[in-house]
């Protein structure tokens, strides 16, 4: 364990640069004298680590350091290389094909390869079924305008349905699972903002250039509970045992209990949008809300509409009940 803590701690200098004893023990989850130590354990093994005081101190490696490549093994390197053929599936790009082949030929072992020995342990497949080939045209003209700096126009779809025109300056593409989204400094909002591309009717490639912006760094995508706390409340459910099989996709283990009968019985704090709504109701007649009372009134009234749109005769114009 100690030998990869080193290993691992020497990569992330090599990185990261110049980080503070606390910064790295906080990383490692081990002490700052236990840091003390492998700093010396390090220098006593030929690594070139310097120690910095002062307030903006720390260890740092020396400028040109670098390691060996028979320091990765050969499950590391499959590892790597899996990761490059799904992006490179993903995108309508010969960029990651062209440095999966680089890094085959840089990194290929004596013998036969990881790559080559039969299945992988691994699989990284970004597509999702029934994807057509438009997306994977969008996220190439969305790289070229972010490389060549050029404003993008689209028409983007409203939380409530409506259509609204942005201008924007493309700052990075995220992939979520298998959704992507582009981070984007909005000209009419003055700031940042992250759409989900599936919800963009057109995009158009403007002519116009703009000089990047710094935009808020983006190691990942992570989920802000802010943006879901609204009308938060505690829920609980009665789930049929046929719906087993999804409900793992949505709710977190915790809030899940089986029942003797069969039934799955589901409590949690839940915020009552329009997600939630619509999740509920691709349940259909599988889930019974049984509190809170406001929920279940609510529910009632959608089924309702529901049942009332199919029930006229003419069909409802304009979708008004």
């Amino acid at each position: 364990m100690k030998t990869e803590r080193l290993l691992a701690m020497t990569v992330l200098l090599l990185n990261r640069g110049r980080m503070s004893a606390r910064e790295l023990a906080e990383r490692f989850e081990v002490s700052v004298k236990t840091i003390y130590r492998d700093m010396e354990t390090l220098s006593l093994a030929g690594i070139p680590v310097t120690a910095l005081q002062g307030t903006a101190g720390g260890f740092e490696i020396m400028d040109r350091y670098t390691l060996d490549r028979h320091l990765v093994s050969q499950g590391e390197i499959a590892s790597l290389l899996t990761a490059l053929r799904g992006a490179s599936q993903a995108l309508e790009d010969r960029t990651y094909a062209d440095l999966l082949e680089k890094f085959k030929a840089l990194l290929q072992p004596s013998g036969k390869t990881a790559w080559e020995s039969g299945g992988s342990e691994l699989v990284f497949d970004f597509q999702p079924w029934g994807q057509g080939p438009a997306i994977k045209q969008n996220v190439a003209m969305l790289r070229q305008a972010i490389v060549d700096k050029r404003l993008v126009r689209l028409i983007y779809i409203h939380q409530d349905g409506t259509e609204h025109i942005r201008v924007v300056e493309p700052a990075s593409l995220i992939m979520k699972g298998s959704v992507w989204y582009l981070q984007a400094y909005c000209r009419m909002r003055g700031d940042f903002r992250v759409f989900r591309l599936s919800r963009v009717m057109e995009f158009s490639l403007l002519q116009e250039c703009f000089n990047p912006r710094e935009a808020p760094i983006l190691d990942g995508f992570s989920w802000d509970p802010a943006w879901s706390r609204k009308d938060e409340c505690e829920v609980s459910l009665i789930f049929r045992l046929e719906a087993r099989y999804r409900i793992g996709d949505v709710f977190l283990p915790e809030q899940i209990r089986v029942q003797e009968d069969g039934n799955i019985f589901v409590q949690g704090v839940f915020s009552r949008d329009e997600w939630f709504y619509s999740m509920l109701l691709s349940f259909g007649d599988l889930v019974r809300v049984l509190t809170p009372g406001s929920l279940v009134q609510e529910m009632k009234l959608r089924a309702e509409r529901i049942v009332r749109l199919y029930e006229s005769d003419p069909p409802i114009s304009n979708w008004t009940y």
